[in-house]
């Protein structure tokens, strides 16, 4: 089905499989991620939990005036008079990200054990989270993971949580199946640093342009309160077109193996982040010229 992408419809499949069924055989879940570079897994995180969360961030979203009034609170509605952007995310939000409903899903048994799991040892996630609170109009561009987070290990893995149910109409996470086999894309963008590199982060703002030139499709899917998507830093990814009158929560929170090298910018009690990428002053190389240098 077409579904709007950045400043266009495009062709959009469903058919992203869960892997609900594999969920005790690690070999088997790595072999998966391997070929198809996610895992989906219905109903990971505990249903109450994830709604509780979103009830607390919901309540500090009204309290800003984001809801809009005489709506019920759950439902998320945005208020078309809210002054600042529709794509405003929360990202690193204490007020949110450190929300102890939030914490208990995010660093929660389920999921902890799951990648202790899948991992084959004692598991951790970065200190930093990113939460997103994406209204009406609201996308994001075509991207790798790893330019943003790639100092430590390359074992490290993303998880998308939705906070509620996500429709289509919310603009999903959207993924290129195949892209993990871009082989010269990895080549060059995948070992890029935004911060050391200076350079945009994503990697396109054009979807067909991905599939014509490289290959692959796009595909998302629906999700309700407790699933999640796992998947690499190599999978190409982007979030589709907000249409709803409703904001969209959702977090990405970055899971490895404790006992591996961690990149230094999203640890500790008040992580750096991006220290140089866009920064005031900052001289950011163009996206073309990123690429007519990477030859791709």
């Amino acid at each position: 089905m077409k579904l709007p992408f950045l400043h266009q419809e495009v062709e959009v499949s469903t058919d992203l499989r869960d892997s609900n069924d594999i969920l005790d055989d690690p070999d088997a879940l790595k072999e998966r991620i391997a070929a198809d570079g996610y895992l989906l897994i219905r109903g990971l995180h505990d249903k109450a939990a994830v709604l509780t969360a979103r009830r607390q961030i919901l309540e500090k979203l009204a309290a800003k005036g984001m809801l809009a009034p005489g709506t019920a609170l759950m439902d998320g509605i945005f208020n078309s008079e809210y002054p600042e952007p529709t794509s405003t995310g929360s990202m690193g939000n204490k007020a949110l990200t450190q929300l102890p409903a939030f914490k208990a899903v995010v660093e929660g048994t389920p999921v902890m054990d799951f990648f202790k799991h899948f991992l084959g040892g004692e598991a951790r996630s970065f200190d930093f989270k990113w939460l997103r609170t994406a209204g009406p109009g609201s996308g994001s561009p075509i991207h790798y993971d790893i330019v943003f987070m790639g100092r430590g290990t390359q074992a490290l893995y993303s998880c998308w949580t939705p906070f509620g149910d996500v429709s289509l109409d919310m603009g999903p996470i959207v993924f290129c199946l195949g892209s993990n086999r871009f082989d010269k894309v990895r080549a060059t963008y995948g070992q890029s640093d935004v911060d050391r590199d200076m350079i945009e982060g994503h990697f396109s703002d054009d979807p067909l342009e991905i599939i014509d030139k490289f290959g692959g499709h796009w595909a998302t899917t629906t999700f309700s309160a407790g699933d999640v998507i796992i998947f690499s830093m190599f999978l190409m990814h982007a979030s589709l077109v907000n249409t709803s009158d409703k904001i969209r929560i959702t977090a990405d929170t970055r899971y490895q193996l404790a006992s591996e090298p961690i990149d230094e910018r999203w640890v500790g009690e008040k992580p750096k982040g991006h220290y140089a990428w866009k920064q005031q002053d900052a001289e950011i190389e163009s996206l073309e010229a990123s690429r007519q240098r990477w030859g791709v």
